[in-house]
């Protein structure tokens, strides 16, 4: 049995590997990504020895197209990523936020940026949580004001998903309207749930009129059972994005943790109104 440092940095090489194989998610040769897989999983020759250790993201059934490996690819690659940040990074500066739904603060990370991070405990167990910010996220614009459309463009399995998202428009917006473009991916951990996002690329979608596409660097949603009340989780949000367009960097250090803390009191609000009689 390999040791687990092992195992994580055996990951790291073939994520790094398949992600220079899979330019930008769906661009890459079919071909060779199916053909790298096999190679190291063994099949092209039978020398997988019985018991042998397989990173989850490749031990996938063989339907599985290369293009939905890519995605499922890209979306352990992120969680890799936020497991990384969760686990290491402990120096945080919080944000003063207006109406603060939820306790942000932020740190600058290499590759990424400012990244800001979210907090809050919510009366709801972690099964309901992932239902709505997942299982039923094409229903999120019914309770959260900021977004008109998510529409799901492929499932892969049941843990990843290609969706598209586009924010409403509002009046006097300072950043204006965008859309984005993301796999989303659910991984599990213990008693936690993490629902990571990251921009990938789809060939046939079109820029929106009036939209600019924006990039989410990194999404993740974590969701933990409260220590003592299985009945509340507690979340903890890590976000950084390329909003693109010329927006000064003052103006998207205070938009981005506000919109976490307007979303989670948006979420807030919903939960409260279902558990309503």
């Amino acid at each position: 049995v390999s040791p687990p440092g092992l195992k994580i940095t055996a990951v790291a090489a073939i994520q790094k590997d398949v992600r220079g194989l899979v330019v930008r998610g769906s661009r890459g040769s079919p071909s060779k990504i199916s053909h790298y897989i096999q190679r190291l999983m063994g099949k092209e020759t039978g020398k997988l020895s019985p018991g042998a250790w397989v990173p989850r993201f490749l031990a996938l059934p063989s339907q599985f197209s290369s293009v939905d490996l890519s995605y499922i690819t890209q979306g352990e690659t992120a969680l890799q990523r936020a497991l990384s940040i969760l686990q290491q990074h402990t120096s945080w500066q919080a944000e003063t936020l207006l109406d603060a739904g939820a306790a942000v603060s932020s740190a600058a990370l290499p590759g990424l940026g400012k990244v800001f991070r979210a907090e809050v405990v919510l009366a709801v167990p972690v099964a309901q949580l992932h239902r709505e910010l997942f299982e039923r996220i094409e229903q999120m614009p019914q309770w959260n004001p900021t977004l008109s459309r998510v529409k799901v463009l492929q499932r892969v399995g049941t843990d990843t998903l290609v969706t598209h998202e586009v924010t409403a428009p509002s009046p006097g917006n300072l950043v204006g309207q965008r859309d984005f473009v993301s796999v989303r991916h659910c991984g599990r951990r213990e008693t936690a749930i993490y629902l990571v996002g990251t921009a990938t690329h789809v060939e046939p979608l079109p820029l929106q009129e009036g939209c600019i596409r924006a990039e989410s660097r990194l999404s993740c949603i974590v969701l933990q059972p409260l220590a003592g009340d299985p009945g509340c989780t507690r979340l903890t949000w890590l976000l950084s994005m390329d909003l693109k367009g010329w927006i000064p960097a003052s103006v998207i250090n205070r938009v981005l943790p506000q919109s976490q803390a307007d979303f989670i009191k948006h979420l807030r609000r919903h939960l409260s109104a279902a558990t309503c009689p």
